[in-house]
């Protein structure tokens, strides 16, 4: 039986992993192909992210996504450690989010904390958890804006 719950746990993270990698890709065309790009919002983004992956529960309350400007000079990788939605804080700490200007790279990273579906059994006992029980499935990606 634990085989079984553990087999299933998985398939349900990877599918809502593979759901926020697809929805911030589509998030990420559109931002990079739609013209006067550079008022878009962070609450826009985060909205078109959680639209595009669409089986992600409570998406807007649980998800977090930085956008970062990057140089292409002297490329430093931003940080590996994401910055996720603490569930247990009722305050919410200020995001980087830069739009950056045209042609300028870009490297965009949204972490969404979700709940195991069998928390005490199998694979949701080992997964590595935060604070409210949740698990942080991460997606990012690097792009160029476009002319404008």
């Amino acid at each position: 039986m634990t085989l079984f719950v553990s087999v299933f746990e998985s398939g349900l993270m990877m599918t809502r992993l593979t759901m926020l990698e697809r929805g911030l890709d589509l998030t990420v065309r559109a931002i990079r192909l739609s013209p006067g790009n550079a008022n878009i919002t962070h609450a826009a983004v985060k909205q078109m992210i959680c639209d595009n992956a669409g089986i992600l529960q409570d998406c807007t309350n649980s998800l977090k996504v930085e956008l970062l400007q990057v140089s292409p000079n002297a490329w430093i990788a931003p940080s590996l450690a994401a910055d996720c939605v603490d569930r247990t804080s009722e305050i919410e700490p200020v995001v980087t989010f830069n739009s950056g200007d045209e042609g300028d790279l870009l490297f965009i990273r949204a972490c969404v904390v979700v709940d195991p579906m069998y928390p005490n059994i199998g694979l949701g006992l080992i997964l590595s958890k935060d604070s409210s029980g949740g698990v942080m499935l991460v997606a990012s990606s690097a792009f160029a804006n476009e002319a404008r």
